[in-house]
């Protein structure tokens, strides 16, 4: 933790326990005694923090007298992590995106109220920070509240579900009756993590593909939290799949300054070529998703392999070639 971290973490111990010895305060912020006593001295001199050594009960707190008599004492505004806010203005984007209709509207209020004082606690007001740091979600699809609410009914009391699916890939619509095991929030939008009676194995269905949605009064089947990870969990992006292959990428030297940061796969490996051309290698089940999110670069990144990712991105490509050759030209602006 840097330093105004330590100030605040100095203040809390001693505010909660009253009496803190020296020993426990260095372990708590993992700091060698110099640094420590560096520390306490800046809190007192420059900061009028009332904190004492007490050499009868072995420990610091703060002098009461000292404080009631109104010294002046205030922390350092301190900024909240990354993680820390991105999940802060996570929850008051959900919030504020909640259905109307939804049985939690009458109650997100106190949490909002909760989420406000949270992230006007470092000197700044929710208000601001709120018109200065935006959470913007893309991509996001509706979804009926009724599904939902069956889906979870269904997922939490470990019921079975009688499901009409329309397949976006296939254009087809199917029955199922399927044994819901998790809800996922990935990229804006819901899935549903089940096991498949129709198809018997595991598989993956979107929420707002869900056409109907009704319990049945029949014992859900449970897999196993592993077998759904070597499912669902190995692969690149929501798609699932057993078998495995490894994508291989080539980034240009331009597009590897943004690439290079990024995170595609817990398991990935990243390195720089000759000429700074960022290689990117990772594990994938299935290509759907994956040829999207490799395309959205152009010519800015390189498919080497395997042979049948890399045909598939080409056949796409040449696609995208014949679409705009055979596309009429703009006519000149007349004025």
């Amino acid at each position: 933790m840097d330093r105004t971290e330590r100030f605040y973490k100095i203040d809390q111990m001693i505010h909660d326990r009253k009496l803190v010895p020296f020993v426990d305060l260095m372990e708590a912020l993992e700091v060698s005694r110099a640094t420590l006593k560096r520390d306490l001295e800046y809190m007192r001199n420059r900061l009028n923090a009332p904190i004492v050594w007490d050499r009868d009960a072995g420990g610091y707190r703060f002098d009461t007298p000292h404080a009631e008599a109104g010294a002046q004492y205030e922390l350092p505004g301190l900024w909240f992590n990354s993680g820390e806010v991105h999940a802060l203005l996570t929850m008051q984007h959900l919030l504020t995106d909640l259905d109307p209709g939804g049985i939690l509207t009458p109650h997100i209020q106190p949490l909002i109220a909760r989420l406000n004082g949270l992230l006007g606690s470092a000197e700044n007001t929710a208000e601001e920070i709120r018109r200065r740091v935006l959470i913007v979600g893309l991509g996001k699809r509706d979804i009926k509240l009724a599904h939902f609410e069956k889906v979870g009914a269904a997922l939490l009391r470990r019921k079975r579900l009688a499901i009409t699916y329309f397949a976006r890939g296939s254009g087809l619509t199917t029955e199922r009756e399927v044994s819901p095991q998790r809800l996922v929030y990935y990229r804006e939008n819901w899935y549903l993590d089940a096991w498949c009676h129709l198809r018997s194995d595991i598989r993956n269905f979107a929420l707002d593909s869900i056409r109907e949605a009704n319990v049945i009064e029949r014992k859900a089947r449970e897999v196993s939290h592993r077998s759904m990870d070597e499912v669902l969990g190995p692969g690149y992006g929501i798609f699932s799949g057993r078998r495995l292959q490894h994508a291989k990428l080539r980034f240009t030297p331009e597009r590897a300054r943004w690439v290079a940061q990024e995170t595609w796969h817990p398991k990935q490996k990243g390195q720089y070529e000759a000429g700074g051309s960022w290689r990117l290698e990772f594990p994938y089940a299935d290509h759907r998703e994956l040829i999207m999110d490799i395309l959205k670069f152009g010519a800015d990144v390189e498919v080497l392999g395997p042979a049948d990712l890399r045909q598939r991105v080409a056949e796409e490509a040449a696609r995208l070639t014949a679409l705009y050759a055979a596309a009429p030209k703009a006519k000149a602006a007349t004025v």
